[in-house]
C-alpha cells in the first residue's frame, strides 16, 4: 500500500487501542490490549507505566502488520490517554512513580485542602474544580512520599509518557497539552500557562510542572530502538496528542460551536462546543476544557454509571429480556405527568458533587410496570442533560444546540435518543464512524503531518453521521414540568441522605 496513513492510539482505562487510518478516514486495522490495574489497598488504583508503554508498542506493531502498510508510509502517530491521573518522571524521562490513576482516591484530603484554600480561583482559572486529578495527586506525592517527590523532575499523563519514551526524550522535554489543563489545579487555562499565584498557594515549583503545548505539535521522531518494537520506520513523527475525552469529541466532529456530544457509555457524558471559556463557579456542575481546535471549548458534565444502569436493570430485574426488548417496551410508553421518575445516581452524583445522593424511583403506582420503570431510567439521564444545558445557558445566554452527536454503546437505543431529543429539543445524531478516541488521535496525527491543513474540515469528513432522531413536536410545557419536578426530587433526596 503506497498511500500515506496515520495511527491513532488511545490509552484508556480498560485498555490500549491503536488504529491505522488511510488519509480519507478509512479504518485499515486495529488492535487492543487490556489494562492491568493494580489495587494493592483500598482506595489505591495504579498501573505500571512500562506496561502501558508495552501495550502502545504492541498494538501499533499489530496494526502495521495487519494493515500491510509499508512502515515508510506511516506519516505520523498521535496518542490520547486517560486525563486525570499523573506519572512522575525522573531526569532521564523514565517513570519514578506508578501511574496514579484517576480512579485512585488517596488524594481526597488534598482535594478538601485545595477547595478550602482556593476553590473558586481554581475553577475560575483552570475551568474545573480540584478533584481526583492532577493538583491533589501532586500534593499527595509531595506530602506523603517526599523521598520519591525529590526524584521527580516533572509530572505527565500516560499519553505524554508514551510519547517521551517512543521518542527517547528526557524530562526536559516533558509536556502536557492544552486539553488537560482543566484537570491541572495550577493552570491559567485561557492563557495556556501555569498560574504563579496557584502554584505559590500550594508550594508547587513551576519546574516540576511540564511545558504546555498544543495537541498537533510534533514532539519528536520514534527512536531506533522503539521503531523496532513498534514495526515503524525510525524518525516517524509523533504528535503531542490530547486527552481521551477531547479525542472522542474530535472523532464526533465537535469542531464547531453548537455541536454537542453525548457519550452514551458506562458513564453518560454530555458536552457542548462553545467559542467562549465558561468556568462554572455558579453551579459547580460543568467542567470547561479546551478543544483541540484553537478558540473552541468543551463545557461538559456526566452521570457516573448512567449507561451501567441499563444493564443493571436487565440483569437484576428483567433477566429474561434483552436491552433491545426493553427498549421496544419503553417506546410504547407515552409521555405523561403520571410517569415515574428515576434518579440515576446509584454511586453518587458527580456533576455537581453530591457524593451522598443515591438512586431511586419516585411516583410509582400500581398502574406502572417494568416498561415504565425502564423508560424512567432512560429519561433520568435525559433530564440530567436538560439540567446541564440550563446551567450552560445561564453562563452563556447566546448558546444554542445545533445538534447532539451520540456515540458509545447506548447510541443504538432509538427510544433513548428520542427521549433525549425531546428533552433537549434538538436532533440527536448517531455516528456511523465508530472508532472513537483513536480516530480523534489519528486526525491530530494527520493534521500534525500536514496531510490536511484544516482540522475542522477533516473531522467533518471523517465523522460520518448516521441515523437522525428529531424531537418532533414535544409538549414543551409537560417536559418543563417534569424537569422541574426532577430537580426538586434531587434536592429532597440529597437532604434526606444526609439525615
Amino acid at each position: 500500500m503506497s498511500a500515506e496513513c496515520v495511527i491513532g492510539v488511545d490509552i484508556g482505562t480498560q485498555g490500549t487501542k491503536a488504529v491505522v487510518f488511510s488519509a480519507d478516514g478509512k479504518c485499515l486495522a486495529s488492535s487492543f490490549r487490556p489494562s492491568r490495574l493494580h489495587r494493592p489497598r483500598p482506595g489505591v488504583v495504579e498501573e505500571n507505566p512500562e506496561d502501558q508503554l508495552a501495550s502502545v508498542c504492541a498494538t501499533i506493531r499489530e496494526c502495521v502488520k495487519h494493515s500491510r502498510v509499508a512502515r515508510e508510509n506511516v506519516a505520523a502517530i498521535a496518542i490520547d490517554g486517560q486525563m486525570a491521573g499523573v506519572i512522575g518522571v525522573g531526569t532521564d524521562g523514565r517513570a519514578v512513580t506508578p501511574y496514579d490513576s484517576w480512579l485512585d482516591t488517596r488524594c481526597a484530603p488534598f482535594i478538601a485542602l485545595m477547595q478550602k484554600k482556593a476553590g473558586d480561583a481554581i475553577i475560575r482559572k483552570t475551568g474545573g474544580p480540584a478533584s481526583f486529578n492532577h493538583g491533589p495527586k501532586i500534593l499527595w506525592w509531595k506530602k506523603e512520599r517526599p523521598a520519591v517527590f525529590r526524584k521527580i523532575r516533572s509530572f505527565v499523563q500516560p499519553g505524554g509518557y508514551a510519547v517521551l519514551r517512543l521518542c527517547g526524550l528526557d524530562a526536559s522535554a516533558a509536556f502536557i497539552d492544552t486539553t488537560y489543563l482543566h484537570f491541572s489545579g495550577f493552570a491559567d487555562n485561557q492563557r495556556a500557562a501555569w498560574d504563579a499565584s496557584l502554584c505559590r498557594a500550594f508550594g508547587i515549583e513551576k519546574t516540576v510542572l511540564p511545558r504546555i503545548v498544543r495537541p498537533h505539535e510534533i514532539m519528536g521522531g520514534v527512536s531506533r530502538a522503539m521503531a523496532a518494537r513498534c514495526g515503524l520506520k525510525p524518525g516517524t513523527p509523533v504528535a503531542a496528542g490530547c486527552g481521551d475525552t477531547a479525542a472522542s469529541f474530535l472523532s464526533c466532529g465537535a469542531t464547531r460551536a453548537g455541536i454537542c456530544v453525548d457519550v452514551a457509555g458506562t458513564a453518560s457524558v454530555f458536552a457542548a462546543t462553545t467559542d467562549r471559556f465558561l468556568p462554572d463557579q455558579k453551579h459547580r456542575m460543568l467542567t470547561c476544557g479546551q478543544s483541540v481546535v484553537p478558540g473552541l471549548w468543551h463545557p461538559y458534565a456526566y452521570v457516573n454509571g448512567g449507561g451501567m444502569n441499563l444493564e443493571w436493570f436487565r440483569k437484576e430485574i428483567r433477566r429474561e429480556s434483552s436491552l433491545a426488548e426493553l427498549d421496544e417496551a419503553a417506546a410504547a410508553v407515552s409521555l405523561s405527568d403520571d410517569l415515574p421518575f428515576f434518579v440515576p445516581h446509584l454511586a453518587g452524583r458527580v456533576s455537581p458533587a453530591q457524593p451522598h445522593l443515591r438512586g431511586a424511583w419516585a411516583g410509582l403506582t400500581w398502574a406502572h410496570n417494568s416498561a415504565h420503570l425502564y423508560r424512567a431510567i432512560l429519561e433520568g439521564v435525559a433530564l440530567e442533560y436538560g439540567i446541564y444545558c440550563d446551567a450552560l445557558k445561564s453562563l452563556d445566554p447566546r448558546f444554542k444546540i445545533a445538534e447532539v452527536r451520540v456515540t458509545g454503546g447506548g447510541e443504538c437505543s432509538r427510544t433513548w435518543n428520542s427521549i433525549k431529543a425531546a428533552v433537549l429539543n434538538s436532533p440527536v445524531v448517531q455516528m456511523a464512524s465508530g472508532e472513537g478516541a483513536p480516530m480523534g488521535a489519528a486526525l491530530l496525527a494527520g493534521h500534525a503531518a500536514g496531510i490536511f491543513k484544516d482540522l475542522d474540515a477533516a473531522a467533518q469528513k471523517w465523522a460520518r453521521r448516521g441515523i437522525v432522531t428529531r424531537p418532533g413536536r414535544p409538549d414543551r410545557a409537560l417536559i418543563q414540568r417534569r424537569l422541574m419536578r426532577y430537580r426538586k426530587l434531587l434536592d429532597h433526596l440529597d437532604t434526606w441522605n444526609l439525615l
